[in-house]
């Protein structure tokens, strides 16, 4: 049987650096405040040039390099993103104009930071129906145009950037063994970024139309642990594979509280879990590629070895992947 094997990662991040103290400046807060409550310590900010759609095809290239592919080789670039150039063409179309895919069709797919474990699954269901594709699956966001600036709950916690990885078939027992998809609309109000407003007022909701990310962190933090803790767990019984047999976790990096009680409920030690939320805060759809990219170059991974990813986000979305490396 065929499955998903990735062949490939890149990453691609703003130059500008936003630092804590760049904050203390901007809004009531403190460096203290921040590290603490978040475990972020500076985030990347997008500037002229470095939009979603540049910087999904900087990551693109470089996983596309390190697998040995030609932009002109690809069948499919999907793009997990909550905050596209614009509305049509989708980022992926624009991504497959920049790298020249020409063969390649291209979609967006939102589940918020969900969005790149949904783009991994639906690559896997592709590949095991035709193994001879090559896939470009990408996580990218510039949330930095859909924070507000004034509000200090929310405008210390996310980042722009992009992760990428290369798609491909293969036989055998490595690649994507499992995932576990999930979603629950009920909760939307929790965690929400609206449309700008439209031109027909009778479809312009009563409630605040600020097309601004809007949290309620306490409950958020609450469903999120929980909510990944039980992806994880359906993932290692559909696999019989026990938490002491990961070589790596690489979950959502959204909040270091958060990751940590999320070790804690599995039962993982520190050195088990990746972590860099403090370099580059949350990313959304990019957090968990950026993050898989890093320590695939760092040579943290190894033929066979077992990575779960898992990520939870607006909408609410949620849910884990295993892979055999």
């Amino acid at each position: 049987m065929s499955r998903a094997i990735i062949a490939g990662t890149g990453s691609a991040l703003p130059d500008r650096v936003l630092t804590n103290r760049d904050l203390e400046r901007m809004v009531e807060t403190s460096d203290e405040w921040i590290t603490s409550r978040t475990g972020i310590n500076t985030r990347r900010i997008s500037g002229a040039g470095e939009g979603t759609s540049r910087l999904a095809a900087a990551a693109g290239r470089k996983a596309l390099a390190m697998a040995g592919v030609d932009p002109g080789e690809l069948d499919m670039i999907v793009v997990g993103t909550i905050t596209p150039d614009m509305t049509m063409p989708s980022c992926a179309c624009l991504v497959q104009k920049e790298l020249k895919a020409v063969r390649a069709f291209a979609f967006d797919l939102n589940a918020a930071c969900s969005g790149f474990l949904y783009a991994l699954d639906l690559a896997d269901k592709y590949i095991r129906s035709d193994p001879s594709l090559k896939i470009l699956v990408i996580g990218a966001e510039t949330l930095s145009s859909r924070v507000d600036w004034q509000d200090r709950n929310t405008c210390v916690l996310f980042g722009d950037g992009a992760g990428a990885c290369l798609v491909t078939g293969g036989a055998g027992e490595r690649g994507y063994l499992a995932g576990k998809l999930m979603a629950d609309g009920s909760l939307w109000e929790l965690l929400h970024l609206e449309a700008a407003p439209g031109h027909n007022r009778d479809l312009r909701p009563n409630h605040d139309s600020s097309p601004s990310i809007r949290m309620q962190g306490r409950e958020v933090f609450r469903h999120a642990v929980r909510a990944m803790e039980d992806a994880v767990t359906r993932v290692l019984n559909a696999t019989g594979v026990k938490a002491e047999s990961l070589r790596l976790v690489i979950p959502h990096q959204a909040n270091i509280r958060i990751i940590k009680s999320l070790a804690e409920h599995l039962g993982l030690p520190p050195e088990k879990v990746y972590v860099n939320v403090d370099k580059y805060g949350n990313t959304s759809a990019a957090t968990i590629p950026i993050a898989l990219d890093e320590a695939n170059r760092a040579g943290l991974l190894a033929p066979d070895d077992l990575v779960m990813f898992c990520a939870f986000g607006g909408g609410f979305t949620w849910g884990a992947s295993l892979l055999k490396w």
